[in-house]
């Protein structure tokens, strides 16, 4: 990107930025009004502290990571006043490093973690609104991300498993029903953190899903990258939940374990690699 920039391929507005501070080094940027936090849940530890140089007085970090505990998280380091979580829908993918695709969506839903419509939200609003961005400031950001997470946890799941995209999983109907079985777990698991998820959502997911044809779930893509996955994140977190009250996630249970092993084989390929 310090040699061609960052290019978005878009069919509703591609774009080209050469003229910008690309560094993996936060102390070049020094303090910032805004951090949008965008890494996978497995490294939010280590980058919470990493971009200890952005942060200024007023600086506001948005979290716009998959999975429902990452913001508490980032706010257990910087706070839950200068904290928000975010929920993004967008199909993309990295094409090569420095090219993005997009494919459909391109919203981010919002809010604080205590669900107050406090005034470093309405900063956050204000910003996007002058960028051009779809947004929406939310007060109930929390069942917003459990909503996200019945489609990730399973869809994700099953993709990786399988090799399947998303239309492949709906036209199959033992698919279907792990996925349904997978999301019945979610819900379970949101309520032990009193989110209540109507049993409509599960259909409206099923439904949503049909619409996205042959999209590859984030994690699949990361499979086939090589890149170590965020089952910890989409899995893990409801079997945690649900063992915490004494009850069983079978089938979470069971992606755990082998999304698992699966994650422990690429880290050691990568290892290997890189030794090699």
């Amino acid at each position: 990107m310090q040699r061609d920039g960052l290019q978005v391929k878009s069919p509703v507005c591609s774009l080209h930025i050469r003229k910008a501070l690309f560094t993996n080094a936060a102390s070049a940027a020094g303090n910032v009004e805004l951090v949008l936090f965008c890494v996978k849940s497995y490294d939010t530890e280590s980058a919470s502290a990493a971009i200890a140089p952005l942060i200024g007085p007023d600086t506001i970090i948005l979290s716009l990571q998959n999975g429902v505990d990452n913001p508490n998280k980032i706010a257990a380091t910087w706070g839950p006043s200068r904290t928000l979580a975010g929920v993004v829908y967008v199909g993309a993918a990295m094409e090569r490093p420095g090219v993005v695709a997009h494919s459909s969506g391109g919203r981010i839903v919002f809010g604080s973690l205590d669900g107050a419509i406090n005034d470093g939200a309405k900063t956050v609003a204000g910003l996007f609104a002058m960028a051009l961005i779809p947004h929406e400031l939310s007060g109930e950001i929390a069942k917003i991300q459990w909503t996200k997470l019945l489609w990730n946890a399973a869809f994700c799941a099953v993709s990786c498993l399988t090799r399947a995209n998303v239309k492949q999983i709906v036209d199959s109907a033992p698919l279907t029903k792990l996925v349904r079985d997978c999301m019945a777990e979610v819900q379970a698991a949101a309520r032990t953190c009193a989110i209540d998820l109507p049993s409509a959502s599960l259909d409206q997911t099923i439904d949503f899903s049909r619409t996205l044809e042959n999209f590859k779930p984030s994690m699949l893509q990361d499979l086939e990258a090589g890149k170590p996955l965020e089952y910890e994140a989409f899995n893990g977190v409801v079997v945690k939940l649900l063992r915490q009250v004494g009850k069983t996630a079978p089938t979470n249970e069971a992606f755990y374990a082998m999304l698992g092993y699966m994650d422990k084989q690429i880290r050691k390929e990568a290892l290997s690699t890189h030794h090699g």
